[in-house]
């Protein structure tokens, strides 16, 4: 679902189990939240899991919404503490509306940890950069990774930002993604879905031999 002024994407990820996990609520105002729960309600799911790619404000809005609706925690990497602390002062400046207080952090996630729920297991992937703590989640058996802000279709998340740095980002997915299969599918944090491979043919960013 594409949420805000930004576009940003909100994963509901799930089986069928209908256990699902949650990643990056961006639901920035009432209707939108709305459309939200109302999906989670229509597709019958049980979110068991809130977690956040990164912390900048337009990934955040809904987890207030996700966490108190369904008695869940927030789950982050402890290098986002900060960034989710300083974000919804920035809700204003982007017309972004939290839904709340944002939910204390209930769990750390580490580079390889895995994410189960249900029959689903996500590997957790460090891909700082775009911001200091930024996560990437593989799913090897369906082949995807949800790359957050790290890696978009034919471009790259923003290095210009506080806690931001072109070096460690470009090492990020040159190192972490693009060592996937060809074929993986990537879903981001904004725009459309691609592939590993079609990212390694096509971006120009990734020909560079770092971000600067």
């Amino acid at each position: 679902m594409t949420f805000g002024p930004i576009q940003e994407n909100t994963y509901l990820i799930y089986d069928d189990t209908k256990e699902c996990v949650v990643i990056d609520p961006g639901c920035s105002n009432a209707i939108e939240r709305e459309q939200l729960i109302d999906k989670i309600t229509e597709l019958g799911l049980k979110p068991t899991r809130l977690i956040n790619t990164h912390c900048h404000v337009d990934h955040i809005p809904g987890n207030p919404l996700i966490a108190s609706t369904y008695g869940i925690g927030l789950e982050i990497h402890p290098d986002e503490v900060q960034v989710l602390s300083e974000a919804p002062a920035f809700g204003g400046i982007f017309q972004i509306e939290m839904a709340g207080e944002q939910p204390d952090v209930s769990a750390f996630i580490h580079d390889g940890d895995e994410i189960r729920f249900g029959k689903t297991v996500l590997k957790a992937i460090a891909t700082p950069g775009h911001s200091p703590g930024s996560l990437s989640f593989y799913n090897e058996v369906d082949g995807y990774v949800i790359s957050g802000d790290a890696l978009f279709y034919r471009s790259v998340g923003r290095y210009d930002l506080p806690g931001a740095n072109g070096k460690v980002l470009f090492e990020s997915i040159t190192k972490r993604l693009m060592t996937l299969p060809d074929d993986v599918k990537v879903y981001s944090g904004h725009g459309q879905d691609t592939t590993i491979g079609s990212e390694r043919r096509h971006n120009g960013f990734l020909k560079r031999e770092a971000f600067v």
